[in-house]
């Protein structure tokens, strides 16, 4: 499993898509993006989609995502869910001896709700910090797509 710490947008299209008996349906799709800003994240968001979608899309919304993180497993074919994942970090305030309590949301991608949970525990694992799982849930985005490079691969 390997991370990424980027700033993530969740950009919402909307596009006819053809059914399997013919027919065609307008659907809405969310997936997330990592750029610098909205304009990028918009321009990212059309060139992948292209290769996606035959015919004309809008793009109906983009938004801040919130998470921290983001952890694809890229070693399992069966791993085709994103998993909202919220921890409640605990820490202990040295003055006055009271817990202090930290929320962060991470995007885990994840065959199964029982392998999304298996995989915040082997990364937690590795920390030295208390941390509660505040919540698990999969989501309906449909794709992550990370910033590669072309000029340095």
């Amino acid at each position: 499993m390997r991370s990424k710490t980027s700033k993530w947008y969740e950009c919402t299209c909307q596009y006819e898509k053809i059914m399997e008996d013919g027919s065609t349906k307008k659907v809405k799709e969310t997936n997330v993006v990592d750029a610098l800003s909205f304009t990028e994240a918009e321009q990212r968001f059309i060139e992948e989609m292209k290769e996606y979608i035959n015919g004309e899309f809008d793009v109906t919304a983009i938004k801040i995502a919130p998470y921290k993180e983001v952890f694809f497993n890229d070693d399992d074919e069966s791993a085709d869910r994103w998993y909202k994942v919220i921890l409640d970090f605990i820490t202990v305030n040295e003055k006055t001896e009271k817990e202090q309590h930290s929320k962060t949301t991470y995007l885990f991608q994840a065959g199964t709700f029982e392998q999304a949970k298996k995989s915040v525990v082997e990364i937690m694992n590795g920390s030295m910090i208390d941390y509660v799982i505040v919540k698990i849930e999969e989501t309906n985005l449909w794709s992550v797509f990370e910033y590669n490079n072309k000029d340095t691969e």
